[in-house]
Parts: structure tokens; sequence; C-alpha cells
């Protein structure tokens, strides 16, 4: 990223690279413009660690930070298996006196500017607020499930197998090699999960700050094993809870990775018995995962589901040849893309679930859609037919629509493991 200053839009303020030196100063904004709750000093010292300065921008009006973006450098599994390069943008806030002035726009414009020169195809992040990314070409391309169980009603019918997976307690720190053998194996099989290639992300999941825990107990960890190998854990907090019939506590899942059905169903099951509770509290989860199916009354599991990922295209052609297809495609697509205007034009995509590509051409578009559109379909948790029933995807020839949508779909749900 250039480390000039830049005031070319007329916002008011000079875009910089962010220096070291400046990162207090530029996250307290930051934590500001989302309301101003302190931290704790292990989050605060971990996103510092994390933090690339050579890929965060900080807007200054005068010697005061009046806006943030920042963009982790991600491997990001695409339908395939394959490990694509993506920016994580992250850290994005205008202060609340600055605003109206163009700052986010100017950031975005800079930053994916940035991401392009890097030659990174893809761009994504986790919105605040869905309505703001949209004009800058991110799309929806994935949601969550949020539960909350009543484990005194609700039981769980397990797959062959469970019982001969034997779980074990281990301090959450301790056991940090072995988890994340186990997270490492699962990323190539489901789209949108992150490899975990530069070392301190692995401490993401083991913040536990006391004045988060909301009266819960510390972070506890539980291995699952088979063989004498760890196949799965699960991190996780209890909230102990009496009322006049008794014990009423809470289980607060905060990760739960499994290799197999057994261990997944293991670990699941553990949590359900845990002594003095009867509610299993989840978030984040992926909207296929199997514990749905195993439920004996999916009604008392109270399920939530929400928008998760967003996803932008910064470079069509890479990104499009960097993914297969679930059924064989060959469609012209006429992309817009205003903010992006290198993307915009006729593209050919041609592939099957061995390989892609995706060239210019000057043939009759059969498809035409917006960046936006392609971002919310490419990890194929979003039907193109879903989109054009909205709206908004135009079908040009016929058949078209159907083909594309049935290529780009994906037989795992996507899903992203943990924020950033």
């Amino acid at each position: 990223m250039a480390t000039e200053a830049s005031d070319a839009t007329g916002t008011g303020a000079e875009l910089r690279v962010l220096r070291p030196e400046d990162f207090e100063q530029w996250y307290g904004t930051l934590l500001r413009a989302f309301g101003g709750v302190a931290e704790s000093e292990e989050e605060r010292a971990l996103w510092r660690d994390l933090t690339e300065f050579d890929r965060s921008l900080a807007a200054w009006d005068g010697d005061a930070v009046v806006g943030t973006a920042g963009a982790f450098s991600f491997l990001l599994t695409v339908p395939g298996g394959a490990a694509v390069p993506a920016a994580g943008v992250t850290m994005v806030g205008v202060a609340a006196t600055h605003r109206r002035r163009g700052l986010l726009t100017a950031m975005m414009r800079r930053q994916l500017d940035d991401v392009r020169l890097r030659g990174e195809p893809l761009a994504v992040l986790t919105a605040s607020e869905p309505s703001i990314y949209g004009r800058f070409g991110y799309g929806a391309a994935s949601h969550q499930l949020g539960a909350e169980i009543d484990t005194a009603r609700v039981s769980l019918a397990v797959p062959q197998g469970t019982d001969d997976v034997r779980l074990r307690y281990a301090e959450p720190g301790d056991a940090v090699r072995e988890c994340e053998a186990v997270y490492a194996r699962l990323v190539p099989g489901r789209p949108g999960m992150l490899a975990r290639h530069r070392p301190g992300w692995e401490r993401v999941g083991l913040l536990d700050p006391e004045s988060e825990r909301d009266g819960a107990s510390p972070l506890q960890c539980v291995l699952a094993e088979h063989g004498g190998e760890v196949v799965g854990f699960a991190r996780f907090r209890v909230k102990p809870a009496w009322g006049p019939g008794g014990h009423d506590g809470t289980v607060i899942l905060t990760e739960l990775y499994g290799l197999h059905p057994a261990a997944q169903a293991a670990l699941w099951r553990f949590l359900y018995d845990i002594d003095l509770t009867s509610t299993l509290v989840v978030r984040g989860r992926p909207v296929d995962e199997a514990w749905q199916y195993q439920v004996s009354d999916i009604r008392r599991c109270v399920l939530r589901m929400r928008d998760q990922y967003y996803v932008r295209l910064v470079d069509v052609g890479a990104a499009l040849a960097a993914r297969t297809y679930q059924a064989p495609v060959d469609v012209v697509l006429e992309v817009s893309d205003p903010f992006c205007p290198w993307n915009e034009g006729r593209w050919r995509l041609s592939g099957d679930a061995k390989g892609a590509s995706c060239e210019r051409t000057t043939d009759p578009a059969d498809l035409a859609l917006s960046v936006r559109e392609l971002g919310a379909a490419y990890l194929g948790g979003v039907p193109l037919t879903a989109l054009a029933a909205a709206g908004r995807v135009r079908e040009l020839r016929g058949g078209a629509l159907t083909e594309a949508s049935v290529a780009f779909g994906s037989a795992v749900a996507p899903w992203l493991p943990h924020g950033f």
C-alpha cells in the first residue's frame, strides 16, 4: 500500500498508512466508533499483534485520527477445496464527527486498489451494518446458525461409533497444538474457512476476559479422541444458575470441531449432558450442521439464522477460475461493477468439478448481474435462481440461469469459523 497521504477525494482528512506508534490512537478511534466500551488488555494486545500495519489506513484531521480501516492476509477455502488469497477487511470505523464526508468511500477505494495491486482476487468481511457494503460490491455469501436448546427436554440421537470416542478435559492453553491440527484438517473441506497460516490466529479462540463472561466460568476445553488420535474438540463456558425448581445452568458453546460424525456427535452429547445445566446456547454455527437432524424436538432448539460472510470479487476472472463447479457450466456473464470498473464487461466462464477458466469475451451474454451478486453466489451458499427471483440477476439465454445456479452451488454450506 502506498505510504503517501491523500486527500484527493476532498473529505477534509488525509489517508495515511498506519504507523505502529499511532496504533493506540487509531484503535481508540475504532473502539469509540463501536460504542466506546473498553476492551481487556489481553484482547487489545492480540489485535495489535495481528494488525498488518502496511495494510491499515488512518484518516487524519490535523492530529486526530477520524477514520480507520485495515485488512488481514488470508487464505480462503473456495468450492473445490483450493486456498485462495483474500483480503479480510476489518477495523473499519469513522468518527461520528466526520460522517457523510466520503471518508468511508475514500478508504474503500484505496483499500480495493491495494488489494488488486497485491494480486488478491477476493476481499471478504463481516458487516456491523448489512446496508453499508453492498454499494462497494460486497454480497452476503453465507449465513450462520444460532440456537438455545432446552437440553432438559430435547434428546440427541447419535450415529454409530459415537460410543467409541473418548473425551477428556484439557486446559485450553495446553491443548492448542492438538486443536489447531484438527482445525487445519477441516479447512479444505468447507468453503469460507480460513487457513491459519500466520502465527497468532490460534489465540483468537482462547480469548477469555473476565469482563465478557457475564457470570460464566472461565473457558473450558474437552478433547475427543479415537484410536489414540485427537479427532475433535469443544471450547465452552458454564453459567451456573438456580431457580425454585432446582438447577437451571447454561452451557455456552464457543467452538466445536470434529473430524468425523462420531466425533462431532460425542462432543454435542457431552455438552447436552453437563450436570446442573438445562440450556445449551450456540452461536455462529454452519447452517447445515448435523445436530439439527439428531435432536428430538427442533422447535425447542429456538433456531436463529443471520447473515455472516460478505464476499467481493476484486478480480472477476481470477476469482471465478480459482474455484470448481459442481456441474459443467459454460456461460457468458455480463458484469457491472462501477466501483471497480476493471471488472465490467463480458466474461465467459467454463468449468466443472475438475477446474475452470474465466476469460473476457465479446460473445452475447447469457446472464446479466452485478459483482455484488457474484460475491453472494461465489461460495455456493446463495443460489443464483434466488437472486434472479429478487430481480438482481437477469437471464438473457433460456436455461442459462438454472445451468449456472446448479454449477455455482456447493454440497457443503459455506461458513466463517471465527471473526476478524
